[in-house]
């Protein structure tokens, strides 16, 4: 489970990324302004203060409906004001937590929103059947394994179904900020293909690849 964390105060960010990690979910953690919108696609919820300095999280959830992006969004912030739920809620809020707060409801409510979020747990790609909340190939009955690497790699494609996902995007999803390239990418997809039906990847040279 993939969560962004947008907090800038540090002691409070770093202490509610600790604790989520040790309750098994993945979280990349932002201090303050997230440069790029769309790369809230990529998690699977998003925790959200509402006051960052320069600019407010009601900016940023404005935006992120906008565009379009159905990300849950949970926001997280010490305004206890029943307008400041009106406004967020309006603008497209899927929950909404005061500070001060126990952390375990914090990680209860975000496993709610993450089960409402997947509108899919189990996709067909021809012949073969992906179960997202199980983490699990099957082609004819029978379970296939692939690599940790290759199944994230095939849950991004998989979110962006129909699209081309940029060699660049794979990278930063995938390997973070490990110091990787291109290459690796393609031997992933081989990966994948050995597994999926023939040609459901298609490859865009130079530019990324698409699961059709």
């Amino acid at each position: 489970m993939r969560v962004l964390l947008i907090e800038d105060d540090p002691i409070l960010g770093e202490s509610l990324k600790d604790f989520l990690d040790k309750e098994g979910f993945e979280v990349a953690w932002v201090e303050g302004v997230i440069e790029d919108i769309n790369a809230l696609k990529n998690y699977d919820a998003v925790v959200l203060d509402l006051i960052l300095g320069p600019i407010q999280g009601e900016d940023i959830l404005r935006k992120v409906r906008t565009q379009g992006i159905d990300t849950p969004v949970l926001v997280l912030t010490a305004k206890r004001e029943m307008k400041d739920k009106e406004v967020c809620f309006n603008l497209g809020a899927d929950d909404y937590l005061t500070k001060p707060f126990e952390p375990k409801e914090l990680v209860l409510r975000l496993k709610a929103l993450i089960r409402r979020g997947k509108k899919v747990n189990v996709i067909n790609i021809g012949d073969t059947e992906v179960d997202l909340e199980g983490r699990a190939i099957y082609k004819n009955g029978k379970e296939i394994h692939i690599s940790k690497t290759a199944w994230k790699l095939l849950e991004l494609l998989i979110r962006n179904r129909g699209k081309v996902v940029s060699t660049s995007s794979i990278l930063d999803y995938v390997w973070e900020d490990k110091p990787v390239g291109s290459e690796i990418v393609r031997a992933y997809i081989k990966e994948l293909r050995k597994v999926l039906p023939k040609d459901s990847i298609k490859t865009y040279k130079g530019i990324g690849y698409k699961l059709l």
